[in-house]
């Protein structure tokens, strides 16, 4: 099958939506959906005009099977909750971000001890959970559905107490990965796509500090 012809872009995006900064590049139009690449922060994000509906993203997520008690979900979210809780003190205040229709993460470390609040715009939308201040939030696949990571981070900042912990959860583009063949790429509701480097970018703007404990895993720090 011959590649789409390339479409003219008539708008281009102000500003890369993870950095802030100036003029991101046109990266390539795949099956019609135009991305874009910052130079800056390497992070690489869907044309905003293509993104669904809030009604249509909904319904996406409602065909996922993230159950509570599945053992291999909870092994799956294990790669980020264990090098968390080596890094928590006993008894601390949690939110799980994003949490989904299947909080499974919120109870693992509620049963470790530590007290969890959930918000969700979907599944847990109630934004009491975000007039407080906690410990630690995870954030565990959601950072891709970010329409405006940059205020995103920010609002996670504002969330954590000093030293509190940022857990994400997310699929690193990496030098070997085929972007156009990528299957993150290929979920409707994924929109912005991170490298290493955006990450450490991230952390950077905001002062924290950054690690990699496993792979897609990524710990950030509020210094």
């Amino acid at each position: 099958m011959k590649p789409l012809p390339p479409r003219v872009i008539t708008t281009a995006p102000d500003a890369c939506p993870v950095c802030r900064a100036a003029a991101p590049h046109p990266l390539m139009q795949i099956a019609g959906h135009d991305y874009w690449h910052c130079p800056t922060c390497e992070a690489r994000f869907l044309d905003p005009a293509l993104r669904l509906s809030a009604s249509d993203e909904h319904a996406h997520y409602l065909t996922h099977r993230n159950s509570v008690d599945d053992p291999a979900y909870r092994n799956f979210l294990s790669r980020l909750a264990t090098p968390l809780l080596a890094r928590l003190m006993p008894g601390q205040c949690g939110l799980d971000y994003g949490c989904g229709p299947g909080p499974a993460l919120a109870a693992m470390l509620s049963k470790a001890g530590h007290h969890m609040e959930l918000y969700d715009p979907f599944f847990a939308p109630d934004r009491s959970a975000l007039n407080q201040t906690y410990d630690f939030i995870t954030c565990t696949e959601t950072a891709e559905h970010f329409h405006n990571p940059a205020d995103e981070f920010d609002r996670l900042g504002h969330l954590l107490r000093p030293c509190g912990w940022l857990a994400l959860m997310t699929c690193l583009h990496t030098k070997e990965t085929n972007f156009a063949k990528w299957y993150y790429r290929k979920d409707p509701t994924h929109v912005v796509f991170y490298e290493a480097r955006t990450m450490l970018q991230i952390a950077e703007i905001r002062g924290w500090s950054c690690e990699f404990p496993a792979e897609n895993i990524v710990l950030m720090r509020k210094c």
